[in-house]
């Protein structure tokens, strides 16, 4: 039985969910009023958080439109770039590059599927141990063999759950294959499979090569361990003021590539740059491993082996990194943080992505579950990814962190 101290926070977090739900609820909807009697307290007041007061910001920007484009006109950071006091502006959204799209998504299944691998080269994708592949059509294709299964086992699983959290625009369209040298799919790169000293019957990951890609620095935000992105500060418009548009646009990358990094407890990314802080103060200043930036702008988040499964293994290690990432971000995509209080409210987070992976790699069930450890993580960082939200809409949204009139 529970006690009534871990009773009485389940059910303020509960309450506080809702009240989120009520302002994510909003999205393009008609504006709404906020009411608020002259007793009322001041908006961060116990009690004060309603959903009404929640309301209250996106509708009134969106009741004087003219006087809200003016603003963004004029000063395209600070309060004009996200709505609510924690959500990137529609506007904003709607700017950040589209990515791979669903239809490229079952594109790719069917292609490397029915593909026939006719050369295999070392360079360009990773790890020494990947290879650059070719295909009879002339497609080229990253191939990734995990030193052991659980990393294409982690990197497949957070390929579905980007999906699930929206977030698949992001993550090259991703297919699954066995290694067998006498198959048709790899029968004329036979001689390069022994020189691989790849396992037979190995499961590796097939993602579309993209070509033209950069590397991408870290924002100024997270160049250091102490940074951070939180939308206003008393007084003034915070680390989001006088940025550009271009700027505030991958800004908004930048926090759903947090957030997806938190929840896969993948290191191997701006996580390891803060580690290498402590022997290397330049290190954020130069790029982020496994992250590249498309030519359209958007950024691509690659090789995501750590996360999930050898993430989740080695989380205790790198939580003392990741959980501080976690909390230097307070604004967040509207639609992003539906997708994870969905997720959290449904307490099945594990089972959906079970599901997903069925549905979509039906060829290769050794890789499909989380371990029930792993799974009640997720779960857990799911409550505490939720939790962190409702701080941050405590602490900036509401009126007191609206546009000025």
């Amino acid at each position: 039985m529970r006690g009534p101290g871990r009773a009485g926070a389940a059910a303020a977090l509960g309450l506080g969910l809702l009240a989120l739900a009520s302002l994510l609820a909003l999205g393009p909807g008609p504006a709404r009023r906020e009411e608020r009697s002259p007793r009322a307290g001041p908006p961060g007041a116990a009690g004060a958080k309603t959903s009404r007061a929640l309301l209250a910001v996106p509708g009134a920007e969106r009741a004087r439109p003219e006087a809200a484009e003016g603003r963004r006109r004029e000063r395209p950071g600070g309060a004009a770039a996200v709505q609510g006091g924690i959500f990137w502006s529609r506007g904003l959204e709607e700017q950040v590059p589209r990515g791979f799209s669903e239809e490229q998504a079952a594109a790719w299944l069917r292609a490397a599927r029915a593909a026939r691998v006719v050369a295999l080269e070392r360079g360009g994708c990773g790890r020494s141990s990947n290879r650059l592949a070719r295909f009879s059509d002339g497609t080229r294709a990253c191939v990734r063999y995990g030193i052991n299964p659980e990393q294409i086992q982690g990197e497949a699983l957070s390929y579905y759950l980007a999906r699930l959290l929206g977030l698949q625009r992001h993550l090259p369209p991703l297919a699954l294959a066995r290694v067998e040298p006498r198959g048709a799919q790899w029968a004329r790169v036979r001689e390069e499979l022994r020189g691989a000293h790849w396992a037979e019957g190995s499961v590796v990951s097939l993602t579309r090569w993209l070509p033209n890609l950069t590397e991408v620095v870290a924002p100024a935000p997270w160049r250091s361990a102490l940074g951070g992105l939180r939308p206003l500060r008393p007084g003034g418009g915070g680390e989001l003021a006088n940025r550009s548009r271009p700027e505030l646009v991958e800004l908004v990358q930048w926090t759903d590539l947090i957030l997806f990094d938190y929840l896969t407890a993948n290191f191997d990314r701006l996580v390891s740059g803060l580690f290498s802080l402590q022997w290397d103060p330049r290190v954020m200043q130069r790029a982020t491993s496994n992250l590249r930036r498309g030519p359209g702008g958007g950024l691509v988040f690659l090789d995501n082996e750590a996360g999930l499964v050898h993430g989740y293994r080695l989380a205790a290690t790198w939580d003392k990194y990741n959980e501080p990432l976690l909390r230097s971000v307070c604004v967040f995509r509207r639609r992003t943080a539906r997708r994870v209080l969905e997720l959290q409210r449904g307490r099945d987070a594990a089972a959906r992505l079970l599901r997903l992976y069925r549905l979509r790699e039906p060829r290769f069930p050794e890789l499909a579950a989380l371990a029930r450890p792993h799974a009640q993580l997720l779960q857990r960082r799911l409550d505490l990814l939720s939790e962190h939200i409702l701080r941050c809409q405590a602490q900036y949204g509401g009126p007191r962190a609206g546009p000025g009139p």
